[in-house]
């Protein structure tokens, strides 16, 4: 039996939160605590962190599990320890620099493409849908709304981090083997093996990002998620009849950018 919310910090009356329990919980403290966590790599789970990411491609469900077990233990969903965070900020850099090299950049442009994956690719647009999914589920998919049954930012941002992963290992370290053998080529090989890739790294960001607020016990109607599954897949078959090479419109975007 996992422990759970200590009952002593609940006032016996109404089942509040006593003041100092109160400010540890709030969303500036959470928030406080895990970037002060970032300058202190000896506190960090990075073994844990790692587990998480084989998971995440084997058995997500698994990870979300200990999303669960985290609310039962420390009373928040969303991860307390930025672990996953350094670590995929690292799979970002050496994958982003690999495609740097692939696409025969200079040093200064693999710096200013590594620049803008980072902060933009990641970062601002992590920010962006984090910040709408938070909106959405708690605007339309709550159950019943209290401050009781909300979903936290942090939580959304997690999702999302979770969701990006996959994507990130399938379209910028796995498809760097075939960019120049295969996928560039004007070939329907070519935009078949490139798009191929693509409908699967953005097909496990939909899944991954449904079962995260599917796990979410106060949230109904969340199979919508999926429901841009259908569009995925519509726009995949429309691309191989017109000839569309994802993959090469990518590099070109890339390139466009450092320049």
């Amino acid at each position: 039996m996992l422990p759970t919310t200590s009952v002593n910090s609940r006032s016996q009356s109404n089942g509040a939160l006593n003041s100092r329990d109160a400010a540890r919980h709030t969303a500036g403290a959470k928030r406080y605590k895990y970037l002060r966590r970032l300058l202190h790599f000896q506190q960090m789970d990075f073994e844990f962190a790692v587990w998480q990411m084989l998971y995440l491609f084997t058995s997500p469900q698994k990870v979300y599990r200990n999303f669960h077990y985290r609310k039962q233990t420390k009373d928040q969903w969303a991860r307390d320890d930025p672990a996953f965070l350094v670590l995929l900020s690292i799979w970002l850099c050496v994958s982003t620099i690999g495609f740097g090299f692939v696409l025969k950049m200079g040093f200064v442009e693999t710096i200013k493409l590594l620049l803008w994956v980072v902060f933009i690719d990641c970062v601002g647009v992590g920010l962006l849908i984090a910040t709408l999914m938070w909106f959405i589920s708690n605007k339309y998919l709550v159950k019943h709304r209290s401050r009781d049954y909300d979903v936290e930012w942090g939580y959304a941002f997690d999702v999302h981090l979770n969701a990006f992963y996959p994507l990130l290992i399938i379209l910028h370290f796995i498809q760097l083997f075939f960019i120049n053998s295969v996928i560039v080529l004007d070939s329907f090989i070519g935009y078949f093996v490139g798009n191929t890739l693509w409908l699967i790294a953005i097909g496990y960001y939909i899944y991954v990002t449904f079962l995260g607020y599917s796990a979410l016990p106060f949230l109904k109607n969340t199979v919508v998620l999926l429901y841009p599954f259908a569009l995925l897949v519509l726009i995949y078959l429309v691309s191989l009849t017109m000839g569309w090479n994802f993959t090469q419109a990518l590099c070109s975007f890339y390139k466009y950018r450092v320049k």
